[in-house]
């Protein structure tokens, strides 16, 4: 975590577990209209014809009201240039396929932990900045089987670490669980 943060209020971090119902939650809140700039900051990566296919799906049903912004690796330079200011909301979905990214290569080359950790920190850092309302979509990873091999046991850990720090600067934690949200900070 960034040395010296303060808890951000207007960022809300949402966990659960794959098909939970985190990215539908992020996306309808009830108060989306509200806000003068809806910016979805997708973190997929299309390897095979079934995602294309997913992302395609989503980006109907998010519809034209959200401006989608699509980044595989580079996390904190698109949310730093969307500027979020006051009345904007971005929402970024998901924290887990960027640091599986990250960890496999996919759009551009293999980091080693510490170089994610060190990526955290700046992501972390410029959410700080921000003025808007911001939702992070993260799968919780710590309350399945210790993985068997290696790049397994990385990812769990980088996705554990990530999702506790992100946790404590957020204003806001909702664990999904069956589409059901709840509140934990």
């Amino acid at each position: 975590m960034v040395k010296g943060a303060l808890m951000i209020s207007s960022l809300q971090l949402i966990l659960g577990g794959a098909r939970s119902g985190k990215s539908r939650y992020a996306l309808n809140q009830g108060d989306e209209l509200t806000y003068d700039r809806r910016i979805f900051l997708a973190t997929a990566f299309a390897g095979d014809t079934e995602m294309e296919n997913r992302i395609k799906r989503h980006q109907t049903e998010r519809g034209d009201q959200w401006t989608t912004i699509e980044e595989p690796y580079d996390l904190a330079a698109p949310v730093e240039k969307s500027k979020a200011e006051s009345n904007s909301l971005l929402v970024i979905d998901c924290a887990t396929l960027w640091i599986s990214n990250l960890l496999c290569g996919m759009g551009g080359k293999a980091l080693e932990s510490s170089e994610i950790e060190k990526e955290f920190e700046k992501l972390f850092k410029i959410l700080s900045q921000q003025k808007g309302r911001i939702r992070i979509v993260s799968n919780e990873v710590g309350l399945g089987l210790v993985p068997d091999n290696l790049l397994g046991r990385q990812f769990r850990d980088l996705q554990g670490q990530f999702n506790q720090s992100l946790a404590a600067l957020a204003g806001q934690v909702i664990l999904m669980t069956a589409g059901l949200p709840q509140k934990i900070k």
